[in-house]
């Protein structure tokens, strides 16, 4: 495992898709953002959902998924209808 499964939410499978869109690193996934990395997980995996998506934006602000901001969810889940397959 890597630098990326050390990061909350992100565990073995996560951290393969994301080493598969060519993130490698922390610095990376900051870059990108947690949209564009889903939306590049998703180009991969169709099933990506919106858990995946909140993950994401858990690992770059260092919480779990569930304690996100109520604002931040809403904002995700908004997107994640958006652009959903």
């Amino acid at each position: 495992m890597g630098e990326l499964s050390k990061l909350p939410n992100i565990g073995p499978d996560t951290e393969r898709q994301l080493e598969a869109v060519g993130i490698d690193t922390l610095a990376q996934l900051q870059e990108i953002g947690s949209r564009e990395a889903w939306l590049r997980i998703q180009r991969i995996d169709p099933s990506a959902c919106i858990h995946r998506l909140m993950g994401l934006e858990g690992a770059l602000l260092g919480v779990k998924k569930s304690l996100l901001p109520p604002e931040t969810k809403a904002q995700l889940k908004a997107f994640y209808q958006a652009h959903k397959l």
